[in-house]
């Protein structure tokens, strides 16, 4: 039997939790045996989270005996892990077990050293912060989960269970993992490279910055042609010269940066209206549906069809004049 060990830290989130343990301990065999044995397990005996008080029974020494280990995320007021808690995930990795993450449970992870080198991910809220604080970590914000063999990492909750069935599905094969993602109410054929789906907002843009009219400009006539000497004109620059200042000041180029706005604009139109694709099309500037869904998929990660059918009647995102 595979022993999956969930390390429970302060501060814990419950979802984050309450997925991996779901998903494994409802995963039977076809003769209906348990292959998973799921334990709780934490540095201290009492473990604090929103609302809730926990007794955990095992303490750090469960992870020695794991085939599997899954860090859940924590909250933003949650601090550092120990230095015992990093020194036993380290033996746990060194030792060859499989350590997987949940949300911002990977910051634990880098914080161990475990995803130096490696392709990862976290809540695309937090890819930015994982990134800054861990340079030598390939933070992918725009995945479901990353899986480089022994270390995993994934998203948001929903996308921990996507995780979960994955290794379900490494482990013991498509027709068991099936079975776990029917108990769960769960597609199985989600896959790691699907994207999430990220409210597209653009780099901040200091309030006052000589940006900031033309960057409205865009936003007001985003169904219209626009173009880099049209937007350089607005600011008496020249092309050469607002290009390097908008990169200076939003860290992307204006054409990308007219590009992620047209997007956005499909994005909430998809959400809050019945229009078709056409439509929708000229209305943010795409020109034709061909156009948009090449542009969509490549921002997004999935068709404009998709899309809709995840998030239309939504409430949207406000509209982002950054």
């Amino acid at each position: 039997m595979h022993t999956v060990a969930i390390l429970v830290l302060d501060d814990v989130v419950p979802f984050d939790m309450a997925a991996p343990l779901q998903t494994f301990d409802w995963t039977r065999l076809p003769d209906g045996r348990r292959p998973y044995r799921v334990r709780l397990c934490s540095e201290t005996p009492e473990v604090r989270t929103a609302g809730l008080g926990l007794r955990i029974d095992l303490g750090l020494d469960a992870l020695r005996d794991a085939d599997t280990i899954i860090v859940p995320g924590r909250s933003e007021e949650s601090g550092p892990p120990s230095g015992r808690v990093l020194e036993a995930l380290r033996r746990a990795a060194g030792a060859g077990t499989r350590i997987a993450s949940v949300c911002v449970g990977a910051f634990v992870l880098a914080e161990a050293g475990l995803l130096d080198g490696l392709r990862a991910t976290t809540h695309w809220m937090a890819a930015g912060e994982l990134a800054r604080r861990y340079p030598r970590v390939e933070v992918q914000p725009d995945v479901l989960y990353v899986d480089n063999g022994q270390i995993l990492t994934s998203a948001g909750a929903a996308a921990g269970l996507d995780m979960c069935l994955h290794m379900i599905r490494r482990d013991l094969g498509s027709a068991v993992a099936a079975h776990a993602a029917r108990m769960c109410v769960m597609p199985l054929e989600r896959e790691g490279g699907q994207a999430q789906f990220i409210v597209q907002r653009h780099p901040p843009v200091p309030r006052g910055s000589e940006l900031e009219p033309v960057l409205e400009w865009i936003e007001d006539n985003l169904a219209g042609e626009i173009t880099l000497a049209a937007m350089a004109a607005r600011t008496g620059m020249s092309e050469r010269t607002f290009s390097r200042r908008f990169r200076e000041q939003t860290g992307t180029t204006p054409l990308q940066w007219v590009l992620r706005a047209r997007v956005r604009r499909a994005q909430y139109l998809l959400e809050n209206s019945d229009h078709p694709v056409e439509r929708i099309a000229r209305q943010a500037g795409f020109g034709s549906p061909t156009a948009l869904r090449e542009r969509f998929r490549r921002v997004v990660g999935t068709t404009p069809h998709a899309y809709r059918a995840a998030f239309h009647g939504r409430p949207a995102a406000p509209a982002d004049r950054s």
